[in-house]
């Protein structure tokens, strides 16, 4: 007997991405969807889809994912963001595992492939992004992390190898604003843990991510999106630095 299936969305004004969102995930037993304050169709569109929706308060990026697949009906939960699809293969690759009754694994991680500046990005950072977004909810969990957050599972992991697409934003705006916001959430974090900081981080931090990602991982196959993906996260490492000296100083 198959097992049944939770698809876990959490939003908060996601109406212009989430047509799509939805539409991948029909296959789903249940689509949840757990809003934090939408002031624009985000819950209606969810609502017509058939999605059952609820609300909690922004909580944070992990913590708000756990409180979500804890509401879910079933026990395989596929946790998305709502600018995240699952490609037609990881569609057909996730209904494969459910069909087996007893899946292997109770944890899969997936290629995600963002898409960036109009181009889907295949080197440098911007792909493999592997992440776990397909679990039972029994052996795993989401992590307390306000951004960057993940699954923590112990156990062996299975592999599906179709992609995960993400629209990283719906313009370069959108995504710096976004980028700023968790650079100053993982400052602040960083803080709350007395991590210490010096001068090499500022300046070597950002060095040596641009050389991993834009030489030893091919970034730049990827032309100008790839090199702008890449030179905006030298700029995050940079700035979480930064921003960390900058709430230490009176």
């Amino acid at each position: 007997m198959a097992e049944a299936l939770s698809a876990v969305i959490i939003t908060c004004n996601a109406a212009a991405l989430l047509p799509e969102c939805l539409a991948s995930l029909a296959f789903a037993d249940e689509i949840l969807l757990v809003d934090s304050g939408s002031q624009d169709h985000t819950c209606a569109l969810a609502e017509s889809a058939g999605a059952r929706v609820l609300y909690h308060a922004w909580c944070g990026y992990g913590p708000q994912k756990e409180w979500a697949i804890r509401q879910a009906r079933h026990d395989w939960v596929l946790c998305l963001d709502a600018d995240e699809r699952l490609s037609p293969q990881l569609q057909q690759q996730i209904q494969e595992v459910l069909r087996l009754g007893a899946p292997p694994y109770f944890a899969y991680r997936m290629p995600r492939c963002n898409r960036f500046m109009g181009r889907w990005l295949r080197h440098g950072e911007g792909y493999p992004d592997w992440v776990v977004r397909f679990f039972h909810r029994q052996h795993g969990c989401w992590s307390s992390d306000a951004v960057h957050e993940r699954v923590e599972f112990r156990g062996e992991i299975g592999t599906l190898g179709a992609d995960l697409l993400h629209e990283s934003a719906l313009s370069l705006h959108d995504y710096l604003v976004k980028q700023n916001s968790y650079t100053t959430v993982q400052a602040q974090r960083m803080l709350e843990c007395d991590k210490q900081v010096h001068f090499g981080h500022l300046l070597f931090s950002p060095l040596a991510r641009f050389i991993k990602f834009y030489f030893l991982k091919m970034g730049f196959l990827d032309g100008v999106p790839g090199l702008v993906h890449i030179l905006i996260g030298c700029g995050n490492s940079f700035l979480k630095y930064a921003k960390l000296l900058a709430l230490r100083r009176p």
